[in-house]
């Protein structure tokens, strides 16, 4: 449970289950979404492994990660590693058979991009975010593609709607740990001088982003007039929280964002596929 970070691994496969739900002509089958949810899991569990292991020692001179169980020595780099081998082979596979192999392919992906790309880099530039905001937001693409075999515009759309969302995200939880972050060496704030207007700015800026792109899946006739007000409101919000965070430049301020954006997303997702189930 701690090495896959379970509730994190839940959280990415959520969006992903909803995305394939999402897709036309796919209707609720138990057997496809459990199997989705597994494969996702062990994939994303797999990712989180990796990361585990390459940041051991890192994760051990911070308080929030330092009983993490290879940073505190309770499980071994060859346990893990083995762990995170047969999770990502078994994972790809329940994919890649039970949907298709360009959804497993594209799991496989995420994976690297987020273990071997991602998570070396967030030591090394900020741009780390940008990055890791890829494999962040392609389960919601890899249900798509499971449910359509195709990576057409909905698809896009909702890897769109996660991409920018992760970043206000992102960067509230590294205002927050920043001390943390940087005893660790990690440069993960827009700023190298760390939690401060401009990094705020930032915040804001791809808040009001998720504005446009909330209107893309009624544009493309994916969701009706209900879920584009709850999307609207929920976007909004998000805003006006991270307006709070330049206006106070403090730590509740960016834990409100935080918690704000865990509301957020799942609201969005949820009001698009109770537009499809109710045939709006």
């Amino acid at each position: 449970m701690a090495l896959i970070k379970f509730t994190l691994s839940f959280t990415v496969v959520f969006s992903s289950v909803i995305s394939y739900l999402l897709a036309p002509n796919i209707t609720f089958n138990i057997v496809s979404v459990l199997l989705l949810l597994i494969g996702g899991m062990l994939i994303t569990g797999s990712a989180n492994a990796i990361n585990q292991i390459t940041e051991r020692d890192t994760d051990a001179l911070m308080k929030r990660t330092a009983k993490r169980p290879v940073a505190s020595g309770r499980m071994s780099v060859t346990e893990a590693s083995v762990f995170a081998a047969v999770a990502a082979a078994v994972g790809v596979y329940i994919i890649g058979a039970w949907f298709n192999w360009a959804a497993g392919m594209l799991g496989l992906f995420s994976l690297f991009l987020y273990g071997f790309v991602y998570t070396p880099l967030k030591k090394v530039h900020s741009v780390s975010v940008l990055v890791g905001a890829v494999p962040g937001a392609l389960p919601c693409l890899i249900g798509w593609v499971a449910a359509t075999e195709s990576f057409s515009v909905g698809g896009w759309a909702l890897f769109a709607i996660q991409f920018f969302w992760q970043f206000p995200h992102f960067w509230a939880i590294a205002w927050v740990a920043h001390n943390d972050y940087s005893k660790a060496g990690f440069k993960l704030m827009p700023s190298d001088a760390g939690p401060t207007k401009y990094s705020a700015i930032q915040a804001v800026i791809y808040s009001l982003l998720m504005v446009p792109i909330g209107f893309i899946p009624y544009f493309i006739k994916m969701s009706g007039q209900i879920s584009l007000v709850i999307v609207l409101l929920a976007n909004l919000f998000m805003v006006w929280q991270s307006i709070r965070l330049y206006r106070e430049m403090t730590v509740p301020a960016a834990r409100r964002v935080m918690f704000s954006s865990y509301i957020q997303l799942p609201v969005v997702l949820l009001s698009l596929l109770a537009d499809k189930v109710a045939g709006v």
